[in-house]
């Protein structure tokens, strides 16, 4: 008897697929779709497992203990969705053919579906097929009504049962309930990508490049990269090892994204502004320290690269920001600031042993 499971279900499904494959050449449209189909492979596959290829869509999943946090697979939708921009805009700009594929190319876009629920495996001579009632409902839902109502050709729609489980809600959700034969009323919330599209993009990488940085600190760690990455941004655990308490006082449409803002309170009830600049989930994210009422900051950039045995080689680059005063200051300054105050407080290189602690 297979066993039933919990977890996340997503789609994502290429908007235009049907007239752009009859309208064109079949040669050219298939390449095309197969690039930009690998890149939302590519970037599903570093949180989910991808369970099918349905033509012109990706269906995957995950159980829910792969996605603690729910912020975790809205960060996902997002930065897949600009990796597929940026892929059609790369292909549109570099080809000179003049057929129909190539011309229309821009016409295409991309639209998610996301639910938690129940499913199971079951296996029909060989292959493995996910079933049960959220899998159809996940599917059904790909006949909505958002474009129709709100005009949209890219959004990602989430079940209010998704973003309840998930303890998420984000600002500027469009509200709408679908109705299907079998299944009822379905209340949703949908969120236009071509706005977020544009406010990542006119915002993405900040980050502190190496030759710019005053101080660098590296770690290599034994536990995989998205591990690392959730003790480093979940408040609970940060407090494990920066030996402070983290307490997040302000999140931007509550969420931890750029332009999010945590007070942290460092040492005897110093009260450090944290501004959250960039954040590219998995990646690497970058962050501003300033000290309440301070006029010095430090700006950091904290990378997380997976390493060949499985683990997490990470790298925190440090600039100092002191206004009005010559680089070499500036350098020294990190440099202390780093040495007396992080080194003596973070606790960055017992993390493996926090994490295994924390295992039992």
């Amino acid at each position: 008897m297979n066993e039933i499971q919990h977890g996340y279900l997503l789609l994502a499904d290429i908007s235009g697929y049907t007239s752009f494959v009859a309208g064109t050449e079949l040669e050219h449209s298939q390449d095309i779709l197969s690039e930009l189909l690998e890149v939302i492979i590519a970037k599903f596959k570093t949180q989910l497992i991808i369970h099918k290829i349905e033509g012109d869509a990706v269906f995957a999943y995950a159980p829910e203990q792969k996605i603690p946090h729910g912020e975790i697979l809205l960060d996902l939708i997002e930065s897949t969705y600009v990796a597929f921009r940026d892929k059609r805009e790369a292909a549109h700009m570099r080809t000179t053919c003049t057929c129909n594929a190539c011309r229309v190319i821009p016409t295409l876009d991309l639209k998610f579906i996301a639910h938690h629920g129940h499913y199971f495996e079951q296996n029909i001579m060989g292959a493995k097929e996910l079933v049960g009632t959220d899998v159809n409902l996940i599917h059904r839902l790909l006949k909505n009504r958002v474009t129709e109502s709100m005009g949209w050709k890219a959004y990602a729609l989430f079940t209010v049962h998704a973003l309840d489980h998930a303890s998420m809600q984000p600002d500027g959700l469009f509200a709408m309930t679908e109705s299907y034969e079998h299944i009822g009323d379905v209340q949703t919330r949908s969120l236009d990508l071509h706005k977020r599209y544009k406010e990542i993009t006119e915002a993405r990488h900040v980050i502190v490049p190496p030759e710019e940085a005053h101080q660098i600190l590296e770690y290599n760690y034994t536990a995989p990269s998205h591990i690392i990455w959730e003790w480093f941004n979940d408040p609970v655990k940060r407090g494990k090892w920066m030996t402070s308490d983290i307490i997040p006082i302000i999140r931007v449409g509550r969420r931890n994204g750029a332009g999010a803002r945590n007070h942290c309170v460092h040492g005897k009830n110093q009260i450090v502004v944290e501004d959250v600049l960039d954040i590219r989930p998995i990646e690497y994210y970058t962050v501003r320290h300033t000290p309440q009422g301070a006029s010095t900051s430090l700006m950091m950039t904290f990378r997380f690269t997976p390493t060949d045995s499985g683990g997490t080689h990470f790298r925190l680059l440090v600039k100092g920001e002191v206004p009005l005063l010559p680089n070499w200051f500036k350098r020294i300054f990190c440099r202390i600031i780093v040495r007396v105050q992080l080194l003596k407080m973070w606790k960055m290189d017992r993390l493996d042993e926090l994490i295994r602690d924390a295992a039992g």
